[in-house]
């Protein structure tokens, strides 16, 4: 088994639980509101916003002997830089509020989210950080493309108002290859710690997925977290 494998199979349980969330699977096939779009676009921009910067203190972090990972972080930051604007421009242009969005405070999850795997570049290994990519590139390739498509279709929305979706289903693509190169090079525990900060990261971004579908339903966001975390 490859490490790359390893990385997948070690982490299918935490992936597949959250693929499995409602709200997910209503997306796939366009079955979400206007209410729901617009508020998985405001999570999306606050934890997007941190993911230059997160490379960033990932680059500075990394040992001599990682430089080859470094280099790729230059690569991932030149591609990602910017993209929470995309966010801010689909709101807009979905009818939404982008200046409210900025000024709002983040869910508990997405907060969550990012402090994680912040804590883990910081305090514990940095090549961590890759975790989080597996979770988020992982998953827009499986996803952000269909429920872009269905969602604009279901809603009667600009094709403007999902640039985010759109660009990640087929840009993520050619990310994951490069992706699994990256994994293929890791060792044992640098691998470890790729692997246990994916299956938090899939725990906390599935817990951002149901305290959307908690928060326009009148439901409880917290005990949503809760449970994803128990």
């Amino acid at each position: 088994m490859s490490a790359y494998q390893h990385l997948l199979a070690e982490t299918q349980t935490e992936r597949d639980a959250m693929l499995a969330i409602p709200f997910l699977q209503r997306a796939q096939h366009g079955k979400v509101s206007h209410a729901e779009y617009l508020t998985f676009l405001g999570q999306a921009y606050h934890h997007v916003r941190f993911t230059v910067p997160l490379m960033m203190a990932c680059g500075a972090r990394l040992p001599a002997d990682k430089g080859w990972l470094r280099e790729a972080l230059v690569e991932y930051i030149d591609e990602e830089h910017g993209h929470e604007q995309w966010i801010l421009d689909d709101i807009r242009a979905a009818g939404g509020d982008p200046e409210a969005v900025v000024a709002a405070t983040p869910a508990p999850a997405t907060r969550l989210m990012v402090g994680h795997v912040r804590d883990v570049i910081s305090h514990a290994n940095p090549v961590g950080f890759f975790g989080m990519v597996l979770v988020l590139e992982g998953t827009s390739t499986a996803l952000a493309t269909q429920a872009a498509e269905a969602l604009q279709q279901n809603l009667g929305l600009p094709k403007e108002a999902f640039r985010y979706l759109l660009s990640h289903g087929s840009l993520d693509i050619g990310h994951m290859t490069f992706f699994e190169s990256l994994i293929e090079r890791l060792e044992e525990d640098d691998l470890a710690e790729v692997i246990d900060t994916a299956a938090m990261v899939y725990r906390l971004y599935g817990a951002m997925f149901r305290g959307i579908e908690a928060a326009c339903s009148g439901g409880d966001i917290n005990r949503e977290l809760a449970d994803a975390l128990a």
